[in-house]
């Protein structure tokens, strides 16, 4: 298989890198580098969202029919691969990248009309409302019920780890509409719910990578006596867990290699200014030694994503590969995290989150780095958790890949 780029990409490749020299603000590159996790205003997330809208770019895995970028495998990864060097602000995939396929292969043309043009115009803000307190992995144990109330359904239970549900103005939920005397999947169906309607409160939950002047992430939303349209019912009753599966695809399908190779070159620029009291990190045989096992598996997993992009354009679905993807990533996010916070050593303790938000005139500990690492090293204990354990993506790998 030839996995090199054609003269097509490749000039493909130097067109978004120079409108994103053009377009990414220096003022905005600064505040992302300095700030734990990326976090940025929802206004700044808009606003670079509505300048990729702009220019078409926005939804690069979108048929052309709705809207689409009309990228080729490729171009996609090119894309994808160019924003992760370039550390622009994350594209929050919760309307772009997952409720969106699925209301476009299991919504009504009346679904599709009112909800996925402002997805792609990034005028509505979506969370997503899966798990609950004690079904996070047995994602199919869940308990918040809407029961039928002829015209609409009435929701009670709660969501759980609801990252940015503060920002949100629709949330996706998977509930339970039915008994399940058989498999506890069946029952589940896929609602989208107004983050205003009556009812709804809105809980923070503080975590450890939490800034004190604000980055709070996660949250608990809880539904009492929600009503909600029968017209926000995706698909069939009792399908819902067909409809998550689905959408689990998108979540777990995208490139990893780019923002690893990334991240693994701020390790080097760290250990080439951090000593361990004998010196140098960059003189440290040891530590030398794992920045390039990790580099080596890091090219790995980047020539497995090359290969994905083949069988895509041979028409092929990603299917259970996504798993793949999905594990391996997030392992090596981890370990080059691990690296990152046993260079910065004892800038690691004070846990002092820089100066992020605009205007802010607070002068962080040590430099720059050192106070992003460690709130992205604990923020980053989830990635190998969320959109499935990496445990339930290895039966999964194990089922649907290997045949076992």
């Amino acid at each position: 298989m030839d996995l090199a780029f054609s003269a097509e990409d490749i000039a493909f490749r130097d067109e978004v890198r120079a409108w994103i020299k053009a377009t990414y603000p220096d003022e905005m590159r600064a505040r992302v580098e300095r700030s734990p996790n990326g976090h940025i205003a929802r206004e700044d997330h808009v606003w670079w969202q509505k300048k990729l809208h702009e220019r078409g770019w926005i939804a690069p895995n979108w048929p052309k029919e709705y809207g689409g970028a009309g990228f080729t495998p490729s171009q996609k990864y090119i894309f994808q691969a160019e924003l992760a060097a370039a550390n622009t602000p994350q594209i929050m995939p919760f309307g772009l990248t997952m409720v969106a396929p699925v209301i476009m292969k299991f919504g009504s043309p009346e679904q599709k009309a009112k909800y996925l043009p402002d997805i792609l115009a990034s005028n509505v803000w979506w969370c997503q409302g899966y798990s609950e307190p004690g079904s996070g992995s047995d994602l199919a144990s869940l308990q918040m019920k809407a029961e039928d109330k002829g015209d609409h359904y009435l929701c009670n239970g709660s969501k759980i780890w609801t990252t940015l549900a503060q920002y949100a103005d629709m949330i996706f939920c998977l509930v339970r509409t039915k008994s399940a005397p058989g498999k506890p999947q069946e029952g589940i169906s896929f609602l989208l719910i107004d983050m205003k309607s009556p009812g709804i409160t809105i809980r923070p939950l503080v975590t450890l990578d939490n800034a004190p002047e604000g980055s709070q992430e996660v949250n608990q939303v809880l539904f009492d006596d929600v009503k909600v349209p029968k017209g926000n019912l995706i698909g069939e009753e009792g399908k819902g867990w067909t409809y998550a599966k689905y959408l689990l695809e998108f979540e777990r399908g995208n490139p990893y290699s780019g923002g690893l190779r990334k991240a693994l070159a701020r390790v080097r620029r760290i250990a080439e200014a951090e000593g361990d009291g004998a010196g140098r990190l960059a003189d440290d045989p040891g530590f030398q030694a794992r920045i390039a096992e990790t580099e080596v598996a890091i090219t790995a997993l980047e020539f497995t994503e090359l290969r994905i992009i083949g069988t895509l354009t041979a028409g092929q679905n990603m299917g259970a590969t996504s798993s793949i993807l999905k594990t391996r990533g997030t392992e090596l996010q981890q370990q080059v995290q691990e690296l990152a916070l046993e260079a910065i050593g004892a800038y690691a303790v004070p846990f002092n989150v820089p100066a992020h938000g605009k205007g802010s005139n607070l002068t962080p500990i040590g430099p720059d780095y050192a106070n992003v690492t460690a709130p992205s090293y604990f923020n980053g204990r989830k990635t190998s958790i969320y959109a499935g354990s990496n445990e339930i993506q290895r039966n999964i790998m194990a089922k649907l890949v290997l045949g076992l």
